[in-house]
């Protein structure tokens, strides 16, 4: 596996992309310059976890509890799509979610034009 511009292998950079949710995404998509492999894991973390993130603070209120409900199932959610690619990540997978990781390419293309 190659090394980052940040030092690490290529696989624990893309896990780290995702370990904080979005806010590790974007954090390794300004440090992360070189390797494209990190950068489009930290793409798709932003895009996947910034969406999710919204649409949990939107449905929360929703009164009468349901919103609460609905919340804390979607944190579930997020979290357990978090340790999924993570750990697809880590383990050198190039694992591309449909909506977010076709976002992702695309942003990742249009800035090297």
């Amino acid at each position: 596996m190659d090394n980052t511009s940040t030092g690490l292998p290529e696989n624990v950079a893309s896990m780290l992309c995702y370990v904080l949710f979005w806010v590790s995404g974007l954090i390794f998509y300004f440090v992360e310059k070189e390797n494209k492999n990190v950068r489009f894991h930290a793409m798709q973390s932003i895009v996947t976890f910034g969406a999710l993130h919204l649409a949990i603070i939107v449905l929360s209120q929703i009164p009468f509890f349901i919103g609460l409900i609905i919340a804390w199932l979607g944190w579930i959610f997020v979290v357990g799509l978090m340790l999924l690619l993570a750990y697809r990540a880590f383990m050198g997978q190039h694992y591309k979610l449909r909506w977010a990781g076709d976002v992702a390419e695309k942003w990742l293309a249009s800035e090297s034009k």
